[in-house]
């Protein structure tokens, strides 16, 4: 009996996690951060828009957007699934800085603030950052092979990298 995998794709804003041999797919990495926490059967992806929750006064606010709270939401699927939380380990990509106008303003570094909220986080739950493709100003698309562990990175001119 073959076993087929399925692409499970990840929105902007969102977070999905399943088991191999499925895949995991988000689109549209410019500023963003798209974050994978997996061990060798089960991966979580999120595309996290902005660093912090706390910085939001909206009510209903959708947790996904955040780097602080879709991170927790993602490790909290994980072990409700019966996941270890030391054998996880995390991939990242994206970060860019997307806007070609010079400024000294943090706040306009959108990128690199998601890049710092994820790191962060994911050192606070104490899983290792294996590996990263951040920052430049190219978006990009990726997509996680569970089985492989293998983060396959496609720029937006058209280059290829898998970490």
């Amino acid at each position: 009996m073959t076993i087929t995998s399925t692409v499970v794709k990840v929105g902007i804003a969102d977070m999905k996690v399943t088991e191999a041999p499925n895949k995991l797919k988000t689109l549209g990495l410019g500023s963003c951060v798209g974050v994978v926490i997996y061990n060798h059967e089960i991966a979580g992806l999120a595309h996290v828009m902005l660093p912090d929750s706390e910085a939001s006064n909206r009510e209903n606010q959708n947790i996904l957007k955040y780097a602080d709270s879709a991170l927790d939401q993602m490790i909290r699927e994980l072990l409700d699934k019966g996941v270890r939380k030391s054998s996880l380990k995390a991939k990242i990509a994206g970060g860019a800085h997307m806007f070609s106008f010079q400024t000294e303003s943090n706040f306009l570094k959108i990128g690199e603030r998601n890049i710092i909220a994820v790191t962060e986080r994911l050192q606070l739950h104490q899983i290792p950052l294996i590996a990263q493709d951040v920052g430049g100003n190219q978006g990009r698309t990726i997509e996680f092979n569970i089985e492989e562990s293998q983060l396959e990175i496609r720029t937006v001119r058209g280059n290829t990298t898998i970490i």
